[in-house]
C-alpha cells in the first residue's frame, strides 16, 4: 500500500507541476483578446488543462499524501510532513479558487464573446493575477517536492 501511495503521490505531483507549467506557457503565448478566435481557442485549452489535468492531479496528490500520513506512523511525528500537509491544503484551496475556477470562467466567457454574446472588452481582466498565482503555486509545489525528498528535521513533534 505504501508503494502505491508513493507512486500516486509522485505521479500526481508530476501532473500538477506539468499542468501549472503549461498554463504559465499558454498564458505567456496567449494572443490578445482583440484576436478573438485565437484567444478563445487558447483560453479553451487552458480551461481544459485546468479541469482535466490540474484539478485531478491536485486531488490525487493531496489524497495520497493524506492517506500516507494516516498509514505511516513515522509521518505523524515528522514536522516536514505536517508542513507539506499545510501547504497542500493551501495548494488545494488556491488551485480551486484562483486557478481552476477563473480559467474555466474565462474559457466560457471567451467562447461566448466569440459567439457574439459577450463584449470582448470584458476579457483578459485577470491575466496578471492568474500569472502571479500560478508562479506562487509552482513555487509552493516545488517546495513540497523538496520537503518530500530531503525531509529536513524541522518542527519535530514531541511524543
Amino acid at each position: 500500500m505504501r508503494r502505491l501511495l508513493k507512486f500516486l503521490h509522485t505521479m500526481g505531483s508530476a501532473g500538477l507541476l506539468g499542468a501549472m507549467a503549461s498554463l504559465v506557457v499558454m498564458l505567456s503565448l496567449s494572443p490578445a483578446p482583440s484576436a478573438l478566435a485565437g484567444y478563445a481557442a487558447t483560453r479553451g485549452a487552458m480551461g481544459a488543462v485546468a479541469t482535466w489535468i490540474f484539478l485531478p492531479a491536485l486531488a490525487v496528490t493531496l489524497m495520497s499524501g493524506l492517506l500516507a500520513m494516516a498509514l505511516n506512523r513515522a509521518f505523524l511525528n515528522a514536522g516536514w510532513a505536517w508542513l507539506k500537509l499545510a501547504t497542500g491544503v493551501l495548494m488545494f484551496e488556491g488551485g480551486l479558487v484562483y486557478v481552476q475556477g477563473p480559467m474555466k470562467q474565462e474559457a466560457e466567457r471567451s467562447a461566448r464573446a466569440l459567439a457574439g454574446l459577450v463584449d470582448p472588452a470584458a476579457l483578459a481582466v485577470s491575466l496578471t493575477g492568474e500569472r502571479g498565482t500560478l508562479w506562487v503555486l509552482l513555487a509552493v509545489a516545488t517546495a513540497n517536492v523538496a520537503l518530500g525528498i530531503w525531509r529536513p528535521r524541522i518542527l519535530r513533534i514531541p511524543r
